[in-house]
């Protein structure tokens, strides 16, 4: 399977970051490999000899099932009913609305995966096992078929962890990302096409590119990425892991030289976050912002000339209410440039750091305001805004992100107590059509004041059904159902 991404992300993004990441055992490195005669090009048999027995087949079966679909026509009722349904005798609902069952067909896609342990840990792509009944994963060196279960997965960062129940498995060695070099030489390894056991080379193009909504900080290479390469190992010269590909950049849906993988700080904190909590742990620092450069572009297209002291590092464009920088005193205006000494000379390279980062850490954050370099001590903080481990649970169903209401909130609204809807990701509050920006009151008839009583409204719910009833940010109130199972 493969992920393709069109449109670069906009200017400006909102820091919710906290990937987490999974501490996998790193074995003895392997010895570096004679460096080339000069004039001639690197060897690459080295690399291709010690990765290739770590990188696995995975095939991913959906089986077929019967779900209820609407569809409409507008004639049905007409005819069905001269007054056209008016008197609300039609038995579809509004407008020739109607619900009918379908069976949806078999379907089998394929990937790749990297063997990150000896016990049969394994990292692909989400969108490799998404929604996949039956996982079968086929070793490179004897062709021995396995199968998989989903120990965890993580739509963000687009990443998951399967196990196999095998031992002795050749494990890949895991080299740190932040390492690597533009210019470097590498490997993408993988079963493109259908064709197994394949190396492509390149070099590493650019490092901390910002892809997509969820995935950042990402190493982008030449080598060659196609259909199947998702979550193979794209590994340096002496065939370490540096990066799991993840997606290539093109309009025609063919690898044309810009490929994308996922690099090994972010997936070592993604898959110590799945084994130890269930649950990626996502670090907030509580801003909108944007690339100074950009922001300075912007101003001067305005006819607006802007002096920040600095062409690099992160304008503040918002500081979020009751978030890590609010609480430690950023405002608007200001321009991150170095987190935890580390400079930040740009947006994916911010999220880079956040992502190595869990809720209740304290970063060191150096900014400019009107030229002058200040420092503030920051507490991250987790989607619901406070800094606790989020433990996996039975409301990761709903698909979204919440916190409760901000003090302003309450005040505007005239409620003491309410969850805002930060995000939709899918799931069944999607398919009960609960917008982004809502604010659950009661569910069941329980106040909601934290996540934790979104959580328990979750276990508690009878009928595998949930009444939701709240206020829109303008005060209109609503209310939704949604069902936890599927009709």
């Amino acid at each position: 399977m493969k992920k393709i991404v069109k449109n670069i992300m906009p200017a400006i993004y909102l820091v919710v970051i906290a990937f987490s990441a999974a501490s996998c055992n790193k074995t003895q490195a392997a010895p570096a490999t004679a460096a080339a005669a000069p004039g001639q090009p690197v060897d690459l048999t080295y690399a291709a000899e010690k990765s290739l027995p770590s990188v696995v087949y995975i095939k991913s079966v959906i089986n077929s099932k019967v779900q209820t679909v609407e569809y409409n026509d507008p004639f049905e009722d007409f005819f069905s009913d001269p007054f056209g349904g008016f008197f609300g005798r039609g038995q579809g609902g509004n407008n020739g609305s109607r619900k009918r069952q379908v069976q949806t067909p078999k379907r089998a896609a394929a990937g790749s995966g990297v063997i990150i342990s000896a016990d049969g840990y394994i990292v692909t792509n989400n969108h490799v096992v998404d929604g996949a009944d039956e996982l079968t994963v086929t070793l490179n060196e004897n062709s021995k078929e396995y199968s998989a279960r989903i120990i965890g997965a993580d739509k963000t960062t687009d990443l998951a962890l399967i196990k196999i129940d095998a031992k002795n498995l050749p494990a890949i060695v895991i080299a740190n990302s932040d390492d690597v070099k533009i210019g470097e030489w590498v490997l993408a390894v993988g079963n493109p096409l259908g064709l197994n056991n394949t190396v492509t080379a390149g070099i590493v193009s650019a490092k901390a590119r910002q892809m997509g909504e969820g995935v950042a900080s990402m190493i982008q290479t030449d080598a060659a990425i196609n259909q199947g390469n998702s979550g193979g190992a794209l590994v340096n010269t002496r065939g370490e892991l540096i990066g799991i590909n993840a997606m290539i950049y093109s309009q025609t849906g063919s690898n044309i030289g810009y490929g994308f993988a996922i690099p090994t700080a972010i997936m070592n904190k993604v898959v110590e976050d799945i084994k130890k909590y269930g649950a990626v742990q996502r670090a907030m620092i509580g801003i909108k912002g944007t690339d100074v450069s950009n922001y300075v572009d912007a101003e001067k297209e305005k006819g607006n000339e802007v002096d920040l002291g600095t062409m690099e590092g992160i304008y503040i464009a918002e500081v979020v209410e009751d978030g890590a920088a609010a609480a430690a005193g950023l405002q608007k205006g200001d321009v991150i440039t170095m987190i935890d000494n580390q400079k930040v000379k740009k947006f994916g390279e911010l999220q880079g750091i956040m992502a190595q980062k869990r809720p209740g850490d304290k970063v060191t954050v150096k900014y400019l305001r009107n030229k002058k370099e200040k420092t503030a001590t920051l507490t991250l903080k987790n989607e619901q805004g406070t800094t606790k481990v989020v433990k996996n649970a039975d409301v990761d169903i709903l698909g979204i992100d919440v916190r409760p209401i901000t003090d302003s909130q309450k005040k505007q609204l005239e409620i003491n107590y309410g969850l805002e809807v930060l995000k939709v990701n899918g799931g069944k509050m999607k398919d009960a059509g609960v917008p982004k920006g809502f604010i659950i009151q009661t569910v069941n008839d329980q106040p909601m004041r934290s996540f934790d009583d979104l959580q328990q409204a979750v276990k508690d719910a009878k009928d595998q059904m949930l009444v939701i009833k709240g206020l829109y940010p303008t005060g209109k109130r609503g209310g939704f159902v949604v069902y936890l199972q599927n009709e």
